[in-house]
């Protein structure tokens, strides 16, 4: 399968690129939300946005990866979109890819990483494996896969780029707000981004209160027995 489309017929999904002036996420906001933990941001949006199983490659723990989504769905052991991502990327983008269910070849590997940084690109968020981790360690990229392979990847298609996609289990649409920590990555959609970090602020601002509380002797433990006995749990 394969080719451009004939001129004036549509592209049907598996070989197409959508358009890249997409509305992104405020550059201002990603500012704003590279100072919260992505634990913060989580709980602010009742826990449903989290990626799951993709982990931090190297990066050391004060990294914050904060950006638009540049979203890409590959096949599951092909990569020829995600190059051409790192072509069409604009400074601060995160190219988010949703690898179709991959686990057995590397999506990315340090030619493609070191690229992608000096494109501008922020971080990337890989639902697949990675090659040359230790390389990668050492760019002080953000990156976060679903593990490592020796194996290298096709560049043959099929692939989508900049159309939504699914990633860890998230939803993840073109210019959503990509977090990400030591503790794991967050999308937030991006017409909620800005009331999410404001709920997000706050939260971090009660929770610095509180560790005052602690080293002052001060924190509020009535909770506690307060829920057990709602529970049930004791008199």
């Amino acid at each position: 399968m394969g080719g451009a489309a004939e001129p004036g017929r549509a592209r049907l999904p598996g070989l197409r690129i959508g358009a890249m002036d997409y509305p992104r996420v405020d550059a201002a906001l990603c500012e704003r939300a590279r100072a919260l933990p992505t634990t913060n941001v989580a709980d602010c949006m009742n826990r449903l946005y989290v990626v799951r199983g993709l982990h931090a490659v190297g990066v050391p723990s004060e990294t914050k990866l904060a950006g638009p989504a540049l979203t890409v769905r590959t096949g599951p052991a092909d990569n020829l979109f995600i190059n051409k991502a790192m072509d069409a990327a604009r400074p601060g983008d995160v190219i988010v890819v949703d690898c179709s269910g991959g686990r057995s070849h590397a999506f990315v590997g340090e030619i493609m990483a070191r690229y992608a940084q000096s494109r501008g690109v922020a971080g990337l968020v890989i639902d697949g494996p990675i090659r040359d981790s230790a390389e990668l360690g050492d760019l002080r990229l953000p990156i976060f896969a679903a593990g490592v392979s020796t194996s290298g990847p096709w560049r043959n298609g099929p692939g989508e780029l900049a159309y939504p996609i699914c990633c860890g289990g998230v939803p993840v649409l073109p210019g959503d707000l990509v977090l990400g920590d030591a503790d794991g990555i967050v999308i937030v959609p991006r017409e909620d981004a800005a009331a999410v970090i404001a709920a997000a602020d706050a939260v971090h601002v009660k929770e610095s209160s509180t560790f005052g509380d602690i080293e002052t002797g001060r924190m509020d433990r009535a909770w506690v027995d307060e829920t057990l006995r709602r529970l049930g749990a004791i008199d």
